[in-house]
């Protein structure tokens, strides 16, 4: 049966004979919808040609929002003089999604000519630029006027190419604030990743130290948005209305004082010019505010490499420098305290009771503890001395008996009341803890308790104890005012873009040091004898009453001749009532002191105290002294000295 099934052999040649008639019908109805449909779709074509704009169908068109970048808040010192500018500028940028695969080899090699790259660096810019095709990547900023409108008039034949103005920072001073204002540069993937839902975009700039970063979002301002309607490409078509506008960015004003900060680094300068170091710090503080007046760190860098752009080669010299100019000293170095930590121990004993303010304790040429010497400084001892003498004198073997009468614990106590071994809280980043050592913290690290040589050691600033100069300015402004720790602080006030101040500045005290008053009434006139004794040479003939201490911290591997190599250290404050003219009997009983002082010299070793005559030739010139005290005989380098403490 050859026939489909079900129907009879009778009936086949019926229906083979109906099908070529279906077939016609259907061939003509399909030819004459088809016809009708291109001529239709052809005189929408001339129809469109002619008479509609070339845009997008509706259908077709997305409405999407776009950022409003803000202006970013400016930064001045306490008396209003600019730190910072905003700068417009010129950035190239790429939409890798409009940039064709087939013509991406010929754009690069066209930018890179332009713009003074190589192909591999605008091909690396592009591809880890975003983690998005549709992002712009700025290929390169601060483009030259005429590079920037050659580039725009090329834009048919470098296609996904945009040219945009934007605003760098520029930093007036150069690197006189580097360390506190710190720079802007792009922000990395990973920054990018973490802020990315607070609104930040893959081509921002932000703030990466100094209180350009602490600030950062005081200073960003808030971004506002737009709607724009863009084409399947992501092209725009046209803006539409504003969304929110955009709020610029808070100004900061500083605590620091422009005249401030370029008397102390001039004075800084000098000493490491003149004794041939490499690395120092000079720090003033309002003692009664915490506010800090100066910083000065060196070496140090130009703010203005960074924002700029800096090439591989500037940043690579700038990491291989050994003196780590990238590294802001003041807060992130830390060093032994030296004889300066004999103000801890001072008011250790003086507040336990171990002594009285009059009580005088017998000095030899050294102390023994079992088998070891620990000597004098002087190697001959000063005979009966009380704690006036004893801190004057910088005795080591008087401090060597106060710190075996208090022991660790308590010394670590007392350290850590005058905020040793933790950081200041200093509105600026990276600063180090430093470290007091203890019982505990021995055991945990190298599974033993302190022996008593290392706690008479620790009396005097050496062994484990590591202290930045900020520590060591602020407990010496305690000391000052009488026992009031307070956070130091570089930002004074926060101003809104409106003018107001929208945060005041108010101290913040950190703890009131648990002592008598007596205590630092007795420690400030010890601190007095230090100048008076001589034992800082001539600054007792400066026409201004001075307190303060010094310090040799040794460290490291002794040399051929067996000495170790030292930082210098001087710390010191002013009373209110500074003029010796007004002051005869150069009074610091009362705790008003208004300006306190740090600094640090480091590896000086120096026939003389390196930090102490740099710190006479900063209170020269901020007191407008004319007769010049200075001694630069002392600065010679001299590595048999192993004297003053």
């Amino acid at each position: 049966m050859n026939g489909p099934v079900g129907m009879s052999t009778l009936e086949q040649p019926a229906v083979r004979a109906r099908r070529p008639a279906r077939f016609v019908v259907f061939g003509l109805a399909v030819l004459l919808v088809v016809g009708t449909l291109s001529a239709r779709l052809f005189a929408l074509q001339i129809s469109g040609r002619t008479n509609q704009p070339a845009v997008a169908p509706v259908a077709t068109r997305m409405v999407s929002s776009e950022p409003i970048r803000s202006t970013r808040g400016l930064i001045s010192d306490r008396s209003g003089t600019p730190l910072v500018r905003n700068v417009p500028t010129f950035t190239v940028r790429v939409r890798p999604a409009d940039l064709p695969l087939t013509k991406r080899q010929s754009v690069v090699e066209r930018l890179a000519g332009l713009l003074g790259m190589t192909p591999a660096e605008v091909n690396a810019a592009i591809d880890t630029g975003s983690t998005s095709r549709f992002d712009y990547v700025p290929i390169a900023r601060d483009v030259p006027e005429a590079t920037a409108r050659l580039i725009s008039e090329e834009s048919l034949t470098l296609p996904g190419t945009d040219v945009v103005v934007e605003t760098r920072r520029e930093y007036p001073l150069g690197s006189l604030f580097t360390q506190i204002v710190g720079y802007t540069g792009p922000i990395d993937a990973d920054t990018y990743a973490a802020r990315k839902d607070q609104g930040y975009l893959a081509d921002d700039r932000v703030g990466k130290t100094g209180v350009e970063a602490v600030y950062e979002a005081e200073l960003r301002g808030i971004y506002g948005t737009r709607q724009v309607e863009r084409d399947p490409t992501g092209r725009i078509l046209r803006t539409l209305p504003v969304s929110s506008p955009a709020v610029a960015g808070s100004s900061l004003v500083l605590t620091i004082d422009d005249k401030e900060q370029r008397l102390a680094q001039k004075a800084l300068q000098w000493g490491l010019s003149t004794a041939k170091l490499k690395k120092g710090v000079i720090i003033v503080m309002n003692p009664q505010t915490g506010e800090i007046l100066a910083m000065v760190s060196l070496p140090t860098y130009d703010a203005n490499l960074f924002s700029r752009g800096i090439s591989t080669k500037q940043f690579q010299k700038l990491l291989k420098n050994p003196a780590k100019p990238l590294l802001n000293h003041a807060i992130g170095e830390i060093a032994p305290p030296g004889s300066t930590y004999k103000l801890v121990t001072g008011t250790g004993v003086l507040a336990d009771k171990k002594i009285t303010a009059s009580t005088r304790i017998q000095t030899k040429p050294y102390v023994t503890v079992g088998p070891v010497k620990f000597w004098e400084w002087n190697r001959r001892g000063f005979g009966r001395l009380s704690i006036y003498e004893g801190f004057g004198h910088s005795s080591d073997t008087f401090f060597y008996q106060m710190a075996a009468r208090l022991g660790i614990e308590r010394l670590a106590f007392w350290g850590k009341q005058y905020g040793f071994g933790a950081r200041t809280g200093i509105d600026l980043p990276g600063e180090a803890a430093g470290l007091v050592p203890t019982n505990r913290w021995k055991q945990a690290t190298f599974g033993e308790g302190i022996y008593l040589g290392e706690t008479l050691q620790a009396g005097i600033g050496q062994g484990y104890d590591l202290a930045t100069p900020i520590q060591l300015l602020n407990a010496y402004a305690a000391l000052a005012n009488g026992g009031k720790l307070y956070q130091p602080r570089v930002v004074r006030e926060i101003v809104g873009p409106d003018g107001t101040v929208v945060r005041p500045f108010e101290k913040k005290l950190i703890r009131k040091i648990k002592a008598p008053s007596w205590v630092f009434t007795t420690m400030r006139k010890a601190a007095r004898r230090v100048v008076t004794i001589r034992h800082t040479y001539n600054l007792a003939d400066l026409p201004i009453v001075v307190a303060g201490k010094t310090g040799t911290a040794e460290f490291g591997l002794r040399d051929r001749n067996g000495v170790l190599p030292y930082h210098h250290w001087f710390v010191g404050f002013v009373p209110k009532n500074a003029w010796r003219k007004n002051n005869p009997a150069g009074d610091v009983s009362r705790p008003d002191s208004q300006l306190a002082f740090v600094v640090f010299a480091y590896d000086s070793r120096t026939a003389g105290n390196t930090a102490t005559e740099i710190a006479k030739y900063y209170l020269q010139l901020h007191f407008g002294i004319k007769h010049d005290y200075r001694l630069p005989y002392l600065l010679k380098r001299a590595n048999f000295y192993q004297g003053r403490t």
